[in-house]
């Protein structure tokens, strides 16, 4: 990779979905040797600003050597559109909102995280916080994919 990369991950409340997608990517960037790219998350409600992840989330990823202990919640920010060069939504309704809010010259930096998956390209990263156990799973399964995909997309494009 020739440029910094900026990632912003983005869902509901930023305790699930996002901090994961954030810490996964994170490992996975520094796994790679691409320590000088940047990941955050958001949440598009300030339901939960400055709350740590769901301990459910957090106990998912622990067990699969994920830390996110160290996260707060915090809201999409009109001046992420500019930080960032890469937004990604972990579901098609992030997707819509993160459009009706941007910029038109931040528009080409949004996409749905799984745009690139192999285990579900287009879909949407289901919201575990009302389910049990296999939700969290299956929401790792997805987002480890994911970050592996995108990285790859990152690779092939050097």
């Amino acid at each position: 990779m020739d440029f910094p990369l900026s990632i912003l991950m983005v869902c509901t409340g930023n305790i699930c979905r996002s901090p994961t997608a954030e810490a996964v990517m994170q490992a996975a960037l520094a796994a790679q040797g691409l320590g000088n790219c940047a990941v955050d998350s958001c949440g598009i409600e300030a339901y939960h600003v400055g709350e740590p992840p769901d301990e459910r989330s957090q106990l998912h990823a622990r067990r699969r050597g994920f830390d996110l202990s160290e996260q707060r919640a915090r809201q999409l920010a009109d001046e992420d559109f500019a930080r960032f060069s890469l937004i990604l939504a972990m579901d098609r309704q992030h997707l819509a909102t993160l459009k009706r809010r941007c910029p038109a010259e931040h528009q080409h930096k949004l996409a749905l995280f799984l745009k690139v998956s192999t285990l579900d390209a287009n879909g949407d990263v289901p919201d575990p916080y009302y389910g049990g156990k296999a939700g969290f799973e299956q929401v790792l399964d997805l987002i480890e994919d994911g970050c592996a995909s995108w990285i790859e997309v990152w690779q092939k494009t050097e």
